[in-house]
């Protein structure tokens, strides 16, 4: 170590030393970035990159050798013979070329050690065929151990530079290897030429071939100009290619609608136009601030480092100070060399809002803005647990608006909407803090009341709510108020889970419903078991229809005059399985309070046309069509879809109306009649005289009929006021020209009254009970009336008295 000391020091002119580390420095950064762009490379231009980094790398360490040769002073004459010094020169390329091809051969680290030593082989080679071309006046005597050395290092610190230059395409990997490198032939250099003893001799004449020193230093010039002009080139071309690379990451980022910034650490090196605008300030002026400005909090970049390329959510401070909800995701990338931190920051607002709202959807009823059915149940469960745990009782009351859907056909349901906004005010008025109001469905409502002591602080809130909601409301085009009817149920005295605790409270309003509705009522056992066997039978008519249990009886209508039967009128029949026949009086009015009216109905009209157009006579079948029917937006089509199924002509067809269908909204009630009598069906006003105002109906609309109710019919032969309606009756409807059909006849005397007062035509049990139509087959089919059924006789005999 010494001897290369004392070789450098005293040996060597140290200012030519100094040049030639630093050319051996840039020929080394200028080897190790060519063999990146080389490895980068592809076909023909692989091969010329590699002929470049030959050139250069091998131009190098030959301007190295012999400008630290330029700076040696061996104290005798000198000189150099150019045959050998050019055979250097090319071994210095050919060398070192064979040495970065084997470098680059494969990715693997081996290739890289296995080319830089062979690059290691080919700086000794150039050195000692150069010291071979030294001549000198004297000898020159070799320290082999030196030598060995020289040759070692060489090697050894060329496999290390390839192996560390070529192990990332990063700043940091070229520089330690273009080190290493510059290490590998200075050390190899200067030991070699430690080894080196110049022992002066007799005269000496210099071959013919030897040059001096002063024209090899021209020569040494033009190579060592020549490889500068070849590493400036590479670096230029190493410069192009990142501010290509850098305009294209720029241009990606932009076109990402996601923020992005680069970083270098926790500096902000670049940001793209969506990060800039997110921010509030323009690109320039985010370049060389911290993470730290924009996202303060400590926590929010931890998170980030801890979650790495995994999202983490922080707040982000834009200009202004106004902070914002983003989404941050962090991943390394290697950016011409270096390394960076790229950040994506996603801005959350529309995610959060979002988020709220689908929050608020699941938790509140979005019309009046109150807790829906999901937040009540788990309301009512922490309410139920509270108060078991604490002695006192909850009252739970269900709430109906009455006739709440008669508010939406007549004014619409905007003014529906309107009327269960103002109803849930006013009862959240009346309601305290700890008690809460939920809207379930349509007009349902559920109040829970917890912390009573008795059940009379719910029985003075329940008459609160039905006096509050009894007054009108206000400006001139509000909607008639409409009364409530409540369920109360109270736990743990009626239930304690919330599933018992609703029925128990569904079961008291359907109570109150039943008592004359606008009214509340506690729950009581005997509630719990009516409505527990009306709900079976609501089930049960739901699947009448699917399961054969309905059936159509007809029952005959005569004409007075002629004593001919004229047309049925077709009944609806429920035999349930297990209760037997349910009376219509029973199960229609439930199944118009549950909508189940509307396939019963049409399920009998079908029923009906299908039969009447089997027969063989052309007798007419009338069939009553509820108020729910009449006003279906789609009835009058049904209608003519059936008659075109069945294929029955529709002046054979009848359809019976009450009063109170036309009454509860008498414009849709008469467009959908006068589509139906478009068709051809005749219509009946059915329960004539029990209704609200009868003349003006049927002033109206042009009836084609009039049916008398059965209660005049009863009442015609014990009361002079019966008799005297019935006849008010027939004599306007003679004068309207329009036939009137009297129900309920029973009696023989019924029949000759209506007969004297001149009655069109006349039904009842008198002329026969509603049937299966099997029973008046002599009169559908007149010819089998040889077969004798039962009902034949009675029949004509009756027609006949």
């Amino acid at each position: 170590m010494l001897a290369v000391y004392n070789c450098v020091a005293n040996a060597h002119d140290l200012r030519l030393v100094l040049l030639a580390a630093a050319i051996c420095a840039l020929a080394s950064y200028a080897a190790i970035s060519l063999l990146h762009h080389m490895r980068r490379s592809n076909g023909r231009m692989r091969y010329i990159w590699l002929a470049v980094s030959a050139i250069s790398t091998g131009g190098g360490i030959w301007s190295t050798h012999f400008i630290a040769m330029l700076a040696f002073t061996p104290g005798v004459p000198s000189a150099y013979n150019i045959a050998l010094t050019a055979l250097s020169l090319i071994a210095a390329i050919a060398l070192t070329g064979a040495g970065l091809a084997a470098a680059t051969a494969s990715p693997s680290a081996k290739s890289a050690c296995l080319g830089g030593a062979m690059a290691g082989g080919g700086i000794a080679t150039m050195h000692y065929i150069g010291m071979a071309a030294f001549e000198i006046q004297g000898r020159i005597a070799w320290d082999p151990v030196l030598v060995a050395a020289s040759i070692l290092l060489g090697a050894s610190l060329g496999a290390a530079a390839l192996a560390a230059g070529l192990r990332a395409d990063k700043l940091s990997a070229r520089l330690l290897g273009a080190l290493l490198l510059t290490l590998a032939i200075c050390s190899h250099h200067f030991t070699a030429m430690a080894a080196a003893t110049v022992v002066p001799g007799p005269s000496f004449e210099f071959s013919a071939m030897a040059l001096p020193s002063g024209k090899l230093a021209i020569a040494v010039a033009g190579v060592s100009l020549a490889m500068v002009n070849l590493t400036l080139a590479g670096i230029a071309i190493e410069m192009r290619i990142w501010r290509q690379e850098t305009a294209r990451m720029r241009h990606l980022a932009n076109a990402a609608i996601e923020g992005l910034m680069i970083c270098a650490g926790e500096i902000i090196v670049s940001v793209n136009d969506s990060f800039a605008a997110l921010a509030g300030l323009s690109a320039g002026r985010i370049a060389g601030l911290a993470l730290e400005h924009f996202f303060p909090e400590e926590s929010t970049r931890g998170r980030l480092l801890q979650a790495g390329i995994e999202p983490a959510e922080g707040e982000l401070r834009q200009a202004d100070g106004a902070r914002i909800p983003v989404e941050l995701v962090m991943r390394r990338i290697n950016l011409t060399g270096r390394s960076y931190w790229a950040i994506a920051v996603r801005d959350l607002r529309a995610r959060k809002q979002a988020e709220q709202k689908i929050h608020y959807l699941a938790h509140y009823d979005t019309l009046t803005g109150i807790f829906n059915r999901n937040s009540f149940n788990d309301k009512l469960d922490q309410e139920i647990q509270h108060t078991l745990a604490s002695g006192r009782q909850l009252a739970l009351l269900c709430l109906d608006l009455d006739h709440f859907k008669e508010v939406n056909d007549l004014f619409g349901h905007a003014a529906g909407d309107k009327l269960l906004q103002l109803v849930t005010q006013r009862i959240h008025n009346i309601l305290d803090s700890n008690q809460t109001i939920a809207r379930l469905g349509g007009d349902e409502f559920a109040i829970i009341v917890p912390g009573l002591r008795n059940p009379e602080g719910a029985r003075r809130i329940a008459r609160r709510i039905i006096e509050t909601l009894q007054t009108p409301p206000p400006g001139p085009s509000a909607p008639a108020p409409v009364s409530a009817t409540i369920g109360i149920a109270l736990c743990p005295d009626d239930a304690g889970s919330r599933e018992e605790l609703i029925a128990c409270a569904d079961a008291a309003l359907y109570r109150a419903k039943s008592d004359g509705r606008g009214a509340y009522c506690f729950f009581e056992a005997s509630i719990g078991a009516a409505v527990k066997t009306r709900r079976a039978l609501e089930h049960d008519l739901r699947h009448a229809i699917a399961r054969k249990e309905c059936r159509a009886v007809y029952q005959p209508v005569m004409d007075i005059r002629s004593g001919k039967f004229i047309g049925f009128e077709a009944l609806l029949r429920w035999e349930h399985p297990s209760r037997g026949e349910i009376s219509p009086a029973e199960f229609i009015p439930l199944a118009e309070e549950t909508g189940l009216i509307l396939p019963l109905g049409d399920w009998v009209l079908r029923e009906a046309c299908r039969e009447a157009a089997s027969w063989a006579e052309p007798l007419s079948v009338a069939v009553n069509v509820s108020t729910a029917q009449i006003h279906d937006a789609h009835f009058s089509s049904r209608v003519h879809e059936i008659l075109f199924e069945t294929g029955l002509k529709p002046s054979r067809l009848e359809l019976e109306i009450t009063e109170t269908a036309l009454i509860r909204d008498m414009p849709r009630a008469l467009a959908t009649l006068s589509r139906i009598k478009v068709l051809g069906v005749r219509v009946a006003m059915d329960d004539f005289g029990t209704g609200y105002s009868s003349l003006s109906n049927l002033r109206a609309f042009p009836f084609d009929k009039i049916k008398i109710d059965k209660s005049f019919v009863k009442a015609v032969n014990s009361n002079g006021q019966g008799a005297a309606i019935v006849r008010s009756v027939l004599g306007l409807s003679h004068a309207l020209h329009l036939p009137v059909v009297a129900e309920g006849v029973e009696t023989q005397a019924e029949l000759a009254f209506l007969a004297a007062e001149a009655c069109d035509l006349v039904q009842g049990y008198l002329l026969g009970k509603p049937s299966d139509i099997a029973a008046f087959r002599a009169l559908t089919h007149p010819g089998a009336l040889a077969l004798g059924h039962a009902n034949v006789v009675p029949l004509m005999a009756r027609a006949a008295s």
